[in-house]
């Protein structure tokens, strides 16, 4: 985005500070997962999407949306998700192991399971090497609901996997930070975001429920990758001497967006802001950035309401 001309900016009443936050391209693979009860389901889904690792190399996940059984292939009930790796020179390779490694640990080994292919893309995985061959051999290839999948034996009957899997780019890392009055206030308004962007389409919360340690780049400890942002840590205002969490501000909590394109990317960013705006204690919209250096896309706040 090109940056706008300064001026001040509210939404619903709240203020929307002048900044940015970065956005980079990545890949992706969008899956349907069903299982034969809710139970079940939001096991395999939510395991398989939990901790954002891409930080460290590997890859992050999350829910775009949970179906009915008249909206899935099979009739059970399911969810669609996506898997992200950050983009490279060997992002096709590391997206490959990745969506293996959280299949065959997240969702392969819940009961009743069964994953389709939900993206129409002339690049695919095969995913034959990385999670058919858990069968150790004894899998098969066969139909299921007209689709070519890999039927893997388990010991509660079969695993059955969509032998092809589209993938494709995407934008990665949009965020925005709520800044509020309270922990309480900050809770209301990553739930008024979460369930804006389940409407917009395409686009999920690597945090599903929310992140509360935004971090910086260049910490102390290098031995674990990102640290506190300490200048936005409410509790150590008044202890240190350059904080930049301004008065009345108690909490601030983080959303993180993947999109299948900017253009989703940033309606969701939009809708996220709009729908928390709403919230009483919300004191100002941010974003956090590493100062135009990690991502290729600058996302300007005030631009998404002009």
């Amino acid at each position: 985005m090109k940056k706008p001309a300064l001026r001040e900016t509210k939404i619903n009443g709240v203020m929307v500070e002048d900044t940015f936050c970065e956005a980079f391209d990545g890949l992706y693979c969008r899956l349907l997962v069903t299982a034969q009860d809710e139970k079940r389901l939001k096991r395999a889904v939510l395991d398989s999407t939990a901790l954002p690792c891409t930080v460290f190399g590997e890859s992050e996940a999350g829910v775009e949306k949970w179906l009915k059984p008249s909206e899935t292939l099979d009739s059970r009930l399911g969810a669609v998700i996506q898997i992200w790796v950050a983009g490279g020179s060997n992002a096709r390779g590391k997206l490959e192991y990745e969506v293996g490694k959280r299949i065959r640990q997240g969702i392969l080994v819940v009961p009743t399971t069964t994953v389709f292919n939900a993206l129409e893309s002339e690049d695919e995985i095969d995913v034959t090497y990385r999670v058919g061959n858990c069968g150790d051999g004894f899998e098969f290839e066969e139909t299921h609901f007209s689709r070519n999948v890999i039927n893997v034996p388990v010991m509660m009957g079969s695993f059955r996997i969509e032998r092809f899997l589209g993938y494709a780019g995407g934008t990665m890392g949009g965020n925005l930070w709520f800044m509020c009055d309270s922990v309480e206030s900050g809770l209301k308004c990553l739930d008024a975001a979460e369930k804006a962007v389940s409407k917009v389409g395409g686009v999920v919360l690597s945090f599903r429920e929310g992140c509360s340690a935004g971090s910086k780049a260049g910490g102390r400890f290098k031995h674990i990758g990102p640290t506190t942002n300490h200048w936005f840590c409410p509790t150590l205002r008044g202890k240190i001497g350059d904080s930049k969490v301004p008065t009345g501000v108690e909490s601030i909590p983080e959303v993180v967006l993947n999109g299948v394109s900017l253009k989703q990317l940033t309606a969701a960013m939009k809708a996220a802001a709009d729908a928390a705006s709403h919230v009483d204690g919300l004191v100002r919209i941010s974003a956090g950035n590493y100062g135009g250096k990690l991502g290729e896309h600058k996302i300007y706040l005030r631009q998404l309401f002009q």
